[in-house]
Parts: structure tokens; C-alpha cells; sequence
């Protein structure tokens, strides 16, 4: 089961990302953050109503502004790198965000198999070789250029950062319920970014009627990618379900092969594919 919430969230997470790109050109990062937080929220209320209020379990809130915290700081630098970095080099460094998120995962009692943990480097792994080679650099440019390049500095902050916001994320889900547990901590993260954008994005704000269709396709597959991946989260280790988004990749892939013709493209990151495959089935068969 949450092997297939998890590759529902991570189709989800494609049309998330569609939906950010092309507000990302008409406007700038800010207001792009504000709205993926902020339009999300309907959704994630009426998801709250349908499932009914459960009773909010000690520690909830102080959850939920863990993760405005961590998930907005997490967000604005990862847009900020990929605003001085190349995006194949910012894409395979932020996946060391896996690695982080496996090891404070035990730090909050998921213990991951054996099996597991090979599934989870694996899939790091693929991730890294696919974009390294459909980049045609080498296999350590991302990480020398960390000495010489702001943007990967950046990118290093984001993955720092975005481990814990899946930490915390989880842990307002249980305490409350996956809808609950999506609607308060990207409530929060709202509060927390708002008035950021209104300092430095007021002007973008005037064009939100112009662009309402793109800022609530945004909100709807952002709220689904939370709650199916949010129900994923309970079922079994947060590394396990965010190594298995990772197949979000091959799906952007096979569109390019569908809607664009990139076949050679995809041909040139086939080794990244398969590894991370491989980690993918190993993940299945560790749960």
C-alpha cells in the first residue's frame, strides 16, 4: 500500500513541479513558495472536513512550526540555487537529502532493514549518476564545485533542511491525521512566508488573477503529493517513501520521450534508470 501512495505522490510531484516552473517564469521564487503553501490549503481543508477533526495529540502544534520553518528556509534556498547553479548540478547534490533523512530517521526511531538501506543508497545513487550523465559532467562536479560555487553551498542547506521538514511533517501526521497533518504545518509555513513575499514580491501579487488557473493547479497537486505521501509516512520509514518519489524522474522522462520525442536523452541516463529501479524493487521487498 504505501509503495503505491508513494508513486502516486511522486506523479503528483511532476505536475506540482509543472505548475511552479511556469509560475516560476511569469513571476519570480517568492511568490511561487507563497502560493504552492498557500493554495494548497483548501484542498487540504476539505480533505480535513471529509476525514473529520481527530483529537490533536501533545506536541502537534509545536510540529507544525517546526516544519513552517524548516520546509520554507528548505524551499527558499533551494530556489535560490537553482538561481546560481546549473540545475543538473543543484538536482544531483539536493538528493544527499536522502542520506540525511535516513540517518535522522533513526534518530527517531525507524530502523530500517538491511535490504532497506541498500534500497535507499541505490536509489540515491541512480538519481545522482541519471543527472551527472543526462548533464554530460563528471561523476564529481556537483561536489567539487561546493568549494567554488554559492549555488551548491545553497543546495547543501536546502537538503540539510528539507530532511527535518519530512521529520516533522510526519510527526504532526501523527499526531492528529494525514489531512490534519497537511492542512497545520503548511498553515504554518504560509504564516512564516507570507510576509516574505509581501516584502519582497508585493508586485507579483496584482497578478494573481491573471494566472488563478496555474496557482490552483499548483494548490490541488501539492495537496495531493502531501496526502498521499503523508498516509505513505505512516505506513512504513520516511526514507523508504521519499527514495521511492524519486521515480518522479523516470515519469518527467517518459514525458519528454512521449510529448517531445528525447529518446536519446533518455538513453544517455539508462544506467541512473536502472540503478534507481533496482532500489526501488529492493525497498518492495524490505517491507
Amino acid at each position: 500500500m504505501w509503495l503505491a501512495l508513494a508513486l502516486v505522490a511522486a506523479l503528483f510531484q511532476v505536475l506540482r513541479n509543472t505548475a511552479m516552473k511556469r509560475l516560476g517564469h511569469a513571476l519570480d521564487e517568492y511568490i511561487n513558495v507563497w502560493g504552492r503553501f498557500t493554495f494548497l490549503l483548501p484542498f487540504a481543508f476539505v480533505a480535513c472536513v471529509v476525514s473529520g477533526w481527530p483529537e490533536l495529540k501533545p506536541g502537534f502544534f509545536a510540529w507544525c512550526l517546526a516544519f513552517g520553518v524548516c520546509q520554507t528556509l528548505s524551499t527558499l534556498a533551494l530556489s535560490k540555487a537553482l538561481k546560481l547553479s546549473a540545475i543538473s548540478l543543484v538536482t544531483a547534490l539536493w538528493k544527499v537529502s536522502l542520506l540525511i533523512l535516513l540517518g535522522m530517521g533513526v534518530m527517531f526511531g525507524e530502523r530500517p532493514s538491511a535490504l532497506g538501506v541498500s534500497g535507499v543508497l541505490l536509489s540515491a545513487t541512480g538519481v545522482y549518476l541519471l543527472n551527472v550523465r543526462s548533464a554530460r559532467i563528471s561523476l564529481w562536479a556537483p561536489l567539487r564545485v561546493l568549494v567554488t560555487d554559492r549555488g551548491q553551498r545553497y543546495t547543501l542547506l536546502a537538503a540539510l533542511l528539507y530532511a527535518p521538514s519530512v521529520i516533522t511533517i510526519k510527526q504532526a501526521i501523527l499526531t492528529s491525521n494525514t489531512a490534519v497533518g497537511t492542512f497545520g504545518p503548511y498553515f504554518a509555513a504560509s504564516l512564516i512566508v507570507t510576509p516574505l513575499a509581501l516584502t519582497t514580491s508585493a508586485r507579483h501579487f496584482r497578478a494573481i488573477p491573471r494566472h488563478w488557473k496555474e496557482f490552483v493547479a499548483l494548490g490541488l497537486f501539492a495537496a495531493l503529493t502531501t496526502l498521499s505521501q503523508g498516509k505513505a509516512y505512516t505506513l512504513t520509514l520516511t526514507s523508504y517513501v521519499e527514495a521511492v518519489k524519486q521515480v518522479e524522474i523516470l515519469y518527467a522522462m517518459a514525458i519528454g520521450v512521449l510529448a517531445f520525442g528525447e529518446s536519446q536523452r533518455v538513453r544517455e541516463s539508462a544506467l541512473g534508470a536502472l540503478v534507481m529501479l533496482l532500489g526501488t524493487v529492493l525497498l518492495a521487498l524490505a517491507t
